[in-house]
């Protein structure tokens, strides 16, 4: 019952606070309190404890909530389901309007500058976080290096098909498709997130 009960708590978290760290935690403190999962004093030390660790905040404590208050992994992991899933909804259904309409737009010279732009930003992105993830004192882990250089690749594979004479239409639409800036926003909030 208690599972179900974070799971439905965390949905509501989830669409309320969509893209907020901070507004994310002010409504698990509500939740928390409305439950009593917790006392407030465990629930202080485990935003203490979000906050330093890498990834989002609002997340984080979304995790941590779930399993103090369950005492299972299987708690964090009901938690942190509550609270993505209104977010993939969200960016599902924007990909997919934005799949139905894109055909129409891509001769559009507004929307390729648009596209140019987009891949400029994460470029500037990835070199940032590059920096980043050289500084000694970082406390960063062995997946967010993998993470940073997937999305680095995906970045500059256009620029790979000519000196690698890419010329199969089929691997063309797949470099297409992986390189695409609307994906690499996204990828690129993820690194944004390792790197905050």
């Amino acid at each position: 019952m208690i599972y179900l009960e974070l799971f439905i708590s965390f949905l509501k978290i989830g669409l309320l606070g969509f893209g907020g760290g901070m507004s994310i935690i002010a409504l698990i403190e509500i939740e928390v309190t409305n439950h009593g999962w917790m006392s407030s004093t465990d629930f202080v030390d485990i935003v203490g404890i979000s906050q330093v660790t890498p990834g989002p905040i609002g997340l984080n404590c979304a995790t941590y909530v779930g399993y103090t208050a369950t005492g299972s992994v299987w708690g964090s992991l009901v938690a942190s389901a509550g609270v993505i899933l209104p977010s993939l909804i969200i960016m599902l259904a924007v990909c997919s309007i934005y799949m139905k309409i894109r055909d129409k737009w891509s001769e559009n010279p507004a929307y390729q500058i648009v596209m140019k732009i987009i891949r400029i930003a994460v470029v500037c992105l990835i070199a940032f976080a590059a920096v980043r993830l050289c500084d000694k004192e970082s406390f960063i882990d062995a997946t967010s290096y993998v993470i940073c250089a997937v999305v680095g690749i995906c970045t500059l594979l256009p620029l790979l098909k000519k000196p690698l004479k890419i010329t199969d239409p089929r691997w063309l639409k797949v470099i297409d498709t992986v390189s695409h800036p609307i994906l690499l926003v996204v990828l690129a909030g993820v690194v944004g997130a390792i790197v905050y």
